[in-house]
């Protein structure tokens, strides 16, 4: 949809332009998307019958929503698609501070444009993009940051104190017609939720000791951990009585789904094969079960995310110095991950000494399930005997895939390395490679073959 033409008060009556608030602006775009069909929450994997239904009862009902979840459970990605939910334009009076409607203006200078302009004040079409603001707590803020404060340049100029037109408007009140998202808000000190309490409910901005009666019209989102466990703050009970929904999320509940959001995030500058990004995402859910992880600050969806970034730059690492000319992650890439990851990972106490121990031991077992997945009904017997007679095959951080596959053990008029090929989809070296590695990988976790490790390097034998 192009930006309208009208340009005047006067031809937006003409035009006959229905005024809405802002909850029923989005009440009513997500029931028509629910009536078409449409899903009006791209890119969210996993909360389709869980924390979506709630949020859209929340939406219909028009409440204010706060969403408790640990971190790096897509509540920041949830809550900025809100934003797909307004018009694509809107209408304010041009000029205006608050983008007030051209229908209702709400501050002192533009009641007086109204008056003085009649059905010629100009308008402007604010796109929606620009009508979600997003402000991220922190101990620091202040009452001026969020609802505004008297403006010195202003009384400076001849205004008195008391008069409304020497106020800064804060970040809420410039969020007038739109959706104000305040993340992490335990961070926020105290007083400065107390101060967000006439806004939520009588929509007050209260400013130096005196009441501007603005009618603000926003729809206030936020997200908090449920147990913050850096005891940063909290959610003072007044104000989460203000909020009308209080909605949990999780992680992804599905394999598939961790994987989709591994996909689907994950910034990668080689080939990362399905077979490695499923190692991460279940490698990734064995540590959320895990009694040696800190379960109260989670296991962030990032993690994976890093995870596969970091197995991507390893390929494009090994292809440069060894000069592949196209990058391919392999199972020997996972341990450069591991190496770098650990920090994300907070243990309980007493069990940071035995970090590394575990982080190998739940990485072990995620390579083994998804092998058992992947090569479920593959006879390696042939592979095993071959590798009995003291044939060694080499890989490493810094072996090419024709190096590796040029060390491998002739298996006569066995196709298992095809049918191994074929499973994971691998067609040129890089692929092969990556699909042989993990099969031998698989044998070594099954007890059938040996390894020795170090240095980047890995020997199967």
């Amino acid at each position: 949809m192009t930006r309208p033409d009208i340009r005047t008060v006067g031809e937006l009556r003409a035009s006959g332009h229905v005024q809405k608030s802002v909850r029923a602006e989005i009440r009513d775009n997500l029931l028509q998307a629910l009536r078409e069909g449409r899903d009006p929450w791209p890119g969210l994997h996993g909360f389709e019958t869980t924390v979506i239904p709630q949020l859209e009862r929340a939406l219909i009902a028009g409440h204010d929503v706060v969403l408790l979840g640990e971190r790096g459970q897509g509540k920041t990605r949830l809550l900025r698609t809100l934003q797909g939910l307004l018009d694509e334009w809107t209408p304010v009076i041009a000029g205006s501070e608050l983008g007030e409607h051209p229908f209702e203006p709400i501050t002192t200078a533009s009641v007086q444009r109204a008056a003085d302009f009649g059905d010629a004040m100009p308008i402007e079409w604010r796109h929606r993009d620009d009508r979600y603001v997003e402000k991220l707590a922190t101990p620091d803020t202040s009452v001026a940051d969020l609802i505004g404060d008297v403006d010195p340049m202003k009384v400076a100029e001849g205004r008195s104190i008391g008069d409304p037109e020497t106020i800064h408007f804060g970040l809420v009140p410039r969020g007038h017609r739109g959706i104000v998202a305040i993340n992490e808000l335990p961070d926020l000190a105290e007083r400065i939720q107390v101060a967000m309490l006439n806004m939520m409910e009588e929509r007050d901005v209260q400013i130096r000791g005196y009441v501007l009666r603005l009618p603000l019209d926003v729809l206030v989102v936020a997200s908090a951990n449920p147990e913050d466990y850096t005891n940063r703050g909290r959610i003072i009970t007044p104000l989460k009585d203000r909020f009308g929904a209080e909605i949990r999320t999780h992680y992804p509940i599905q394999l598939a789904d961790e994987i989709a959001v591994i996909k689907q995030e994950a910034a990668l500058t080689a080939d990362v094969p399905d077979a490695l990004v499923e190692i991460l995402a279940r490698f990734t859910r064995a540590l959320r079960q895990s009694s040696a992880v800190d379960q109260r600050s989670g296991v962030s969806a990032r993690f994976a995310i890093a995870g596969a970034e970091t197995v991507s730059a390893a390929a494009v690492h090994r292809a440069a110095r060894q000069g592949e000319e196209h990058a391919v992650a392999r199972p020997i890439d996972l341990e450069t991950a591991v190496d770098v990851l650990g920090g994300k990972i907070e243990f309980e106490n007493g069990e940071e000494d035995r970090a590394d121990e575990v982080l190998e031991h739940l990485l072990r077992t995620a390579t083994a399930e998804t092998v058992r997945e992947r090569f479920r009904g593959i006879d390696f017997g042939v592979l095993v005997e071959a590798l009995d007679g003291g044939t060694m095959v080499t890989t490493g951080e810094q072996v090419s895939a024709r190096d590796f596959l040029a060390g491998l053990p002739p298996i006569g008029e066995s196709d298992v390395y095809d049918q191994v090929c074929e499973r994971l989809g691998a067609n040129d070296d890089g692929a092969r490679a990556g699909a042989i590695e993990l099969a031998l990988e698989g044998l070594f976790l099954a007890r059938k073959i040996s390894k020795e490790s170090g240095g980047g390097e890995a020997v199967y034998g």
